[in-house]
Formats: structure tokens, C-alpha cells, sequence
């Protein structure tokens, strides 16, 4: 059975960054409401006693189950997300990511420009990702709730630029909110551990 993670901090702990209200109505509303409207689709079905990547894996690309797909992978993509951050992150890398960085785009400055600029240009609702492809590190971004677990990439990575992840704190402003997370909330312990 899916169920709604517990935040891996307080509500008030991504402050000022993301604020209390947004964790309030993006986990507690909108992150909820995925996991329930899931559990209703899978209930009765093969999928009910499946984990998320399994149940993505079996709908990926079958539209009669575009619903469970879309549920399934914003429960995914979410849950992924809240990992991805925390108080006082954010910055130049730490770690054996870094070196993978900067191999690959020449600095951390080149990096956060383009995860930014991925952001900014995901037209409407989506994602943001830095993913291992193949042996690359790569930076790409997913509309609605295509997630890269759909095409054979290993996320390591996401900010979220759904609307909910950022309008009561920043407007119509997503660069800004980008750019905040990039310099003061990603979790550089959690994108080390997925390079494993």
C-alpha cells in the first residue's frame, strides 16, 4: 500500500527559502492527493501490493493507464524531491559528485546555469533533473509528471517547478525560486548517495 511519506524535516526548516505554508499545502495537499487518488486506481488491481518504481515501470507509455502513470510518478517525483532538499544545502558540491560536475560542465557555476536554466524553460508544469545516463551525468527536465525512472535514466537530482512548488512564496517569479533552492537548499549528502 502507498503511503504519504513523512517530511525528512520540520515544515519551518526550509524557511526562508520555502516556507512553512508551501510544505503545508505542497505535501500536505497536493502530494497527498497522489497518493490517494493512486491508491484508489490500484485498489483491487495487480498493482495494489506493487512499490512506486514497479508500478511505474508496468504503466510507462500505456495511455488506459495514464492515470495511474501520472499518480504514481508525482508520488515518486515528490517524495524524491523533499530529499533533495534542506536547510542550509544548497551551494558548490561536496563530496564525489562534485568532480562528476566538473567534469562534465567545467564548473559548478556552468551546472547551476543550466539545472536553472532547465527549470525556467520547462514550458508549464514539470521538472527539473540532473540524472546519470548511460555513464553520463546529464542535466534534462520532464513535463507534468514524466519522470526519468521512464527512460531508463537514474535520477539524482530534482527541483520541482509545478506552480504549487513555489507560487504563495515567489509569484509568477520561478527564476528566483530556482535560483534560491540551487544556492541554499540542495541536499548534496542525498544526490552523493544516488550516484552509488
Amino acid at each position: 500500500m502507498i503511503t504519504l511519506p513523512e517530511l525528512p524535516y520540520a515544515k519551518d526548516s526550509l524557511a526562508p527559502v520555502i516556507s512553512a505554508n508551501t510544505l503545508e499545502f505542497h505535501h500536505g495537499k497536493h502530494h497527498k492527493a497522489y497518493v490517494d487518488n493512486l491508491g484508489k486506481l490500484i485498489a483491487g488491481t495487480d498493482l495494489a501490493d506493487r512499490d512506486l518504481e514497479t508500478i511505474i515501470a508496468k504503466v510507462a507509455g500505456d495511455s488506459a493507464k495514464a492515470g495511474i502513470f501520472n499518480n504514481a510518478a508525482q508520488v515518486w517525483n515528490h517524495t524524491f524531491y523533499w530529499n533533495c532538499l534542506k536547510g542550509g544545502g544548497g551551494g558548490a558540491p561536496t563530496g564525489p559528485v562534485a568532480a562528476e560536475i566538473t567534469a562534465t560542465w567545467g564548473s559548478y557555476q556552468k551546472f547551476a546555469e543550466e539545472l536553472k536554466n532547465a527549470g525556467v524553460t520547462q514550458f508549464g508544469s514539470g521538472w527539473a533533473w540532473l540524472v546519470r545516463d548511460g555513464g553520463q551525468l546529464k542535466i534534462t527536465k520532464t513535463a507534468n509528471a514524466d519522470t526519468p525512472l521512464a527512460h531508463g535514466q537514474k535520477p539524482l537530482l530534482t527541483i520541482d517547478v509545478w506552480e504549487h512548488a513555489y507560487y504563495l512564496d515567489y509569484q509568477n517569479r520561478r527564476p528566483d525560486y530556482l535560483a534560491a533552492v540551487i544556492e541554499k537548499l540542495i541536499n548534496w549528502d542525498f544526490v552523493n548517495a544516488n550516484l552509488g
